[in-house]
């Protein structure tokens, strides 16, 4: 095989998926369809930091109510997940795709965006920590062929996850943290209950149709029935929210 990176030729023995070129001393991924760089991505992302970054995101507003302070976090997990990091020459423009090197059922994971600037050349002398690494068993090759294009490099990228599982209202729950960009991913999550803020506001919509129908015979008796219904929707709707 010939080094990605400066074209010197490597030998590797039969079976072997990672070697180091002697002339620009770059660690090199194999498998049977091509040859790239090895990276790895540092985390940025400590776990106080993780769960702080899942706590925010719980406090939004399509998530349950509350649920930034109920939910019970039950399992902390840092990885370092397999990525193909695929740099693409498409019509005179560079194009990036990263796809899962790994098999998962984690969220997200086909989401994940390469900070090209955090790369670093994973060897002998990268501390990975206590990130479990997982270890790739999707080959390059399986993307290879839909890729637009020409290609301009690619390579094996570990990628920083913390994986966060919680419990609310007696149903676990799983999201990840990417450790580089803060980003949370969920495939499922409790959501906020709209029912009642729907039947607030087809209350009030009917209210204000039988009002403005009132109107048209007495207007000051149906312009002071509006007033009392937009204070009774706002008081209604602050009640529900405060409940839900």
């Amino acid at each position: 095989m010939n080094c990605p990176k400066c074209g010197a030729p490597i030998t590797l023995d039969a079976g072997v998926r990672f070697g180091k070129c002697k002339f620009c001393e770059s660690q090199v991924f194999f498998d049977k369809s091509g040859v790239g760089f090895y990276y790895a991505i540092p985390f940025q992302l400590q776990e106080n930091d993780a769960v702080a970054t899942f706590r925010r995101w719980a406090a939004g507003p399509a998530r349950a109510k509350d649920l930034d302070r109920l939910a019970q976090v039950a399992q902390v997990k840092n990885h370092y997940f397999p990525v193909y990091y695929f740099k693409r020459d498409v019509d005179g423009r560079e194009q990036v795709q990263v796809e899962p090197a790994g098999s998962t059922t984690l969220p997200g994971l086909h989401s994940l965006k390469v900070p090209a600037g955090d790369l670093r050349i994973f060897d002998q002398h990268y501390d990975p920590g206590t990130a479990e690494l997982i270890k790739p068993d999707i080959e390059m090759g399986a993307y290879l062929k839909s890729l637009p294009g020409k290609p301009k490099e690619q390579a094996l990228v570990y990628f920083p996850i913390w994986s966060i599982r919680y419990a609310f209202e007696g149903r676990s729950y799983d999201v990840i943290v990417d450790a580089s960009s803060a980003e949370v991913f969920a495939a499922d999550f409790p959501p906020r209950k709209a029912a009642s803020y729907m039947a607030v506001a087809g209350l009030g919509f009917l209210a204000f149709v039988g009002e403005g129908l009132l109107t048209t015979y007495s207007p000051i008796v149906g312009i002071a029935l509006m007033a009392a219904t937009v204070v009774g929707v706002f008081a209604a709707a602050l009640w529900v929210a405060k409940r839900r």
